[in-house]
């Protein structure tokens, strides 16, 4: 237990390094920011001095170690607040999609997969493989346009951009951020409804994604186990080809899985911007694309930190799954 925390705890200052020093690279003047293009260069040179840029880089960094680990990630120029409450804010809906989304490539993916693995060559195989192949090439903006030209303009089945419809918006106490549980919590059916139509058609272009790659990596993991002599031997015995599948050839599968479903949830939480641009979906995407745009160097850092941050507890959590499933681990 001490080994994973002390490998957590270097995991996550290697990622304090790297955000911090590209900060300090990308050819964007914080300071700028702040103060505008035509401040006096007196005006520039305090604003310079009071956010510590005048310092050795090194010393700039334990600074800003310091701060991160007390929780102050700086003020936001986009937004006039602490960046920590914009992402306390933003997340909770970045990950109420993305949630979703891998709900549905989960439940669609696997079994997708093992039923081309089972019908290697056949035509559900075929199509299935495009289906993947599709979830590789198809550029996420187009489909999430057309979805809403499809399914919002032309069929009205889904809500519109944005997370509630307007005459909705702050009528629900937010308690854990996720909408669709706070409005179920404050008994607000005709609002969790109402959030349930604008969050399905982004989630489902997520998990349409998800259930790409998750269906084509099932695909290729049971393949592998199918052609295993012990599988052959089951089917020799007389063994159903249902037991066969799914007790037999699926868990083994089962540790490799559970890495391309986290890298894929992690995907989802980190690769969203697209979606959320054209859904104008209000997740830590669009508030990073904002903050790029305004040169809201803050606010990028302390975006991608959260979401570097993810990606490792998302690690962690499949290690420790990788040692309940498969004893060899531990």
């Amino acid at each position: 237990m001490l080994g994973v925390l002390v490998a957590i705890a270097f995991t996550f200052l290697g990622l304090l390094a790297i955000t911090f020093f590209i900060g300090r690279v990308v050819p964007i003047d914080p300071v700028l920011a702040v103060v505008g293009d035509r401040a006096p260069r007196a005006v520039y040179e305090a604003a310079r001095i009071e956010m510590g840029l005048d310092q050795p880089l090194i010393v700039q960094f334990f600074h800003y170690v310091g701060n991160v680990l007390t929780g102050d990630l700086g003020m936001s120029v986009s937004t006039g607040k602490p960046v920590i409450e914009d992402l306390k804010r933003v997340f909770p809906a970045t990950l109420e999609m993305a949630t979703i989304g891998i709900i549905i490539g989960v439940l669609l993916g696997v079994p997708m997969g093992v039923y081309a693995a089972s019908r290697q060559g056949s035509l559900v195989d075929q199509v299935i493989r495009v289906v993947g192949l599709l979830g590789y090439s198809v550029p996420a903006f187009w489909l999430g346009l057309v979805g809403l030209a499809l399914f919002y303009a032309k069929l009205q089945w889904v809500g519109g951009p944005g997370r509630i419809d307007i005459f909705y918006d702050g009528l629900v106490e937010p308690v854990t951020g996720l909408l669709l549980i706070d409005s179920l919590l404050a008994g607000e059916t005709e609002i969790f409804v109402n959030a349930l139509t604008h969050i399905a058609l982004p989630a489902a272009v997520l998990g349409f994604f998800s259930l790409a790659y998750i269906a084509r990596m099932t695909r290729s993991f049971m393949l592998d186990q199918l052609a295993q002599e012990y599988v052959t031997t089951a089917r020799v015995k007389g063994v159903s080809e249902r037991l066969v599948l799914w007790r037999h050839a699926f868990r083994p599968i089962l540790v490799p899985l559970i890495t391309v479903v986290g890298l894929s949830y992690a995907g989802l939480l980190e690769g969203s911007v697209m979606i959320e641009t054209v859904f104008s979906w209000p997740g830590i995407g669009n508030y990073l694309t904002t903050a790029l745009l305004n040169a809201d160097m803050n606010a990028v850092l302390g975006a991608t930190l959260v979401i570097g941050a993810v990606f490792i507890g998302i690690n962690k959590i499949s290690d420790v799954l990788y040692r309940v499933l498969d004893p060899r681990a531990r």
